[in-house]
């Protein structure tokens, strides 16, 4: 279950439409998705509990490409837990703001982190997979021999070299910066009678 690609989630999260499985992971797996609320444009945690209540998914995603607010990790794991289901983040787009502390951090709430590299951290394109220990083997044999061939050592080299740079004080000061260009331009299109 993820987020519904309309309402700001990402296409890999098993996005659908009525009539069509679009993305793999709906093809493969049955999915559903979750919404904002239209009038608030804020993730209703109690409608969420109430699906995934009901659809009971073995796989609870919170990211997304287009959501403009923060995700309550803790809440969504509780969701998650309630029907024994694993907790995933997808960090892909906010990344370099959870890493510079600027919105909210998942690794203490999820069983498994997924980012791409190349967006709000700013490096290679790439990706990342984080996860408890107890499902390292599953993970690495389905990135490695299931998914994927041979590493691409100039993308590691290259990712090594950012997340040095991540962890400082100027790439700090950047992300402040990204989080106040973003509610200018919010406030902007609110005045401008935008819905956010």
């Amino acid at each position: 279950m993820g987020m519904a690609l309309a309402h700001g989630g990402h296409l890999t999260h098993g996005h659908q439409t009525e009539a069509k499985k679009i993305s793999s992971s709906s093809v493969y797996f049955e999915s559903k998705p979750y919404y904002v609320d239209e009038a608030t444009g804020l993730i209703d945690m109690d409608k969420v509990e109430a699906a995934v209540n009901e659809f009971r998914p073995k796989l609870l995603i919170c990211g997304a490409s287009g959501y403009t607010r923060d995700f309550d990790y803790a809440r969504f794991r509780a969701i998650a837990d309630g029907v024994g289901a694993y907790l995933m983040a997808d960090i892909a787009h906010i990344s370099g703001l959870v890493a510079t502390r600027q919105m909210a951090d998942p690794f203490p709430h999820c069983h498994i982190v997924t980012s791409t590299t190349h967006k709000s951290l700013r490096g290679p394109r790439s990706g990342l997979i984080f996860c408890r220990k107890e499902l390292l083997e599953q993970i690495n044999f389905a990135v490695f021999p299931m998914m994927q061939g041979g590493p691409h050592n100039h993308q590691i080299a290259a990712l090594a070299v950012q997340l040095k740079q991540v962890n400082t004080p100027q790439f700090v000061e950047y992300s402040k910066q990204v989080i106040a260009n973003s509610r200018a331009m919010a406030a902007a299109l609110k005045e401008a009678g935008e819905k956010l």
